[in-house]
């Protein structure tokens, strides 16, 4: 691990004063849209985190929570879109000015040409730190597969929702995982779906110039809430609303994800990550008000 944790801040106290732009104190409303009652996890415990509200022409796309320690983001927050799945072509990859001390503006930008100023670099992961980084890819926290609008699709192509994946994981297990959950999403989820995907702690870093760079996170996790959905549904799905989760090992040998509900995949975060037993993916675990009363 290149840090100690010595420092404990709840998300929502989360401050960043010398970062202009829409890395916020507090998520505005056009940000708090992403999240389920407007309300983002709570509960987790590291020194140098952020909130960005992604912004891409003119509009907030979602919400990340970025490590700007370990240069990757710590979950992204969206609402799913009904979709084909069609995947975004051409779009080059960009960062988030927002990290920068000398941004003027508030949405993303396609990288640069050429020299990279030095605090650019130091709040976040460049391309550059992929480039000879073999053993793993860009992976996607905010797959563009659960956006349907272009607009929406372009913005999930920023470094600041990219975690390194190992490849055959990225592709055989992370991927069609994000199918499976598209479909189910599609078919069953009259409403809107809020989607939380994110990581635990990380053992490994990429490493460029002799410096650690990236953290390699151990697992992936991802959780969803629809607490308006199709009552019809079968069995085999009805069981996993009004919200569900898994997770699964980033490594070459997984063969694939371990699905649990919401409560489970808290238990096993608690275990993995820095989290505390305030811990909370969704307010009331995704569980309507009125459900509640009668448990």
């Amino acid at each position: 691990m290149g840090f100690l944790v010595q420092v404990v801040f709840l998300l929502a106290n989360i401050v960043s004063s010398a970062v202009r732009g829409r890395v916020e104190r507090e998520l505005s409303p056009e940000c708090r849209q992403f999240l389920y009652m407007g309300t983002p996890p709570s509960g987790l415990v590291h020194h140098s985190l952020q909130f960005i509200c992604q912004r891409y022409n003119k509009k907030p796309r979602y919400v990340t929570l970025y490590n700007t320690a370990d240069r990757i983001p710590i979950y992204s927050a969206y609402t799913f879109k009904r979709t084909d799945g069609e995947k975004c072509a051409d779009v080059p990859w960009m960062f988030e000015p927002q990290l920068s001390t000398t941004s003027e503006t508030e949405e993303m930008q396609p990288f640069p040409r050429g020299y990279m100023h030095m605090n650019f670099e130091d709040a976040q992961a460049v391309l550059d730190d992929y480039t000879n980084a073999i053993l793993y890819e860009r992976g996607t926290l905010n797959p563009d597969e659960h956006q349907d609008d272009p607009d929406d699709k372009a913005a999930t192509y920023t470094l600041t929702n990219v975690v390194p994946m190992v490849p055959y994981f990225s592709d055989a297990v992370w991927n069609r995982q994000a199918h499976i959950i598209r479909r189910r999403l599609n078919n069953y989820c009259r409403g809107t779906a809020y989607v939380v995907t994110g990581v635990t702690t990380s053992g490994k870093m990429i490493r460029r110039d002799n410096m650690n760079r990236i953290a390699v996170p151990t697992y992936l996790w991802s959780a969803y809430c629809c607490v308006d959905f199709d009552h019809n549904t079968p069995y085999n799905e009805r069981y996993r609303f009004p919200s569900f989760a898994y997770y699964a090992l980033n490594d070459p040998g997984t063969t694939g994800v371990v699905e649990v509900s919401v409560q489970k995949l808290k238990e096993f975060l608690r275990r993995t990550t820095y989290v505390n037993q305030n811990f909370q993916i969704f307010v009331g675990d995704c569980i309507p008000a009125a459900s509640r009363m009668t448990q």
